[in-house]
């Protein structure tokens, strides 16, 4: 459940990054570019957000534990 949690977190916010990207692209280059921009970096960041929460949820180091 917080491997689910951390990845929802993780996309809202890379979607609004790759909103405010696609946003941009299009006031500088017009709304092509920034569809195929923005579809782009969507996809990216669902991608980064599922390796972040993988990595962040994952199991700590045997080092990391308290020896007995």
């Amino acid at each position: 459940m917080t491997l689910m949690i951390y990845y929802i977190a993780f996309v809202l916010v890379g979607d609004a990054v790759a909103y405010v990207i696609g946003l941009l692209t299009e006031y500088a280059w017009g709304s092509y570019t920034s569809l195929v921009v923005f579809l782009a970096s969507y996809f990216v960041v669902l991608w980064l957000a599922w390796l972040l929460a993988v990595w962040v949820t994952g199991p700590k180091s045997l080092s990391a534990r308290p020896s007995r």
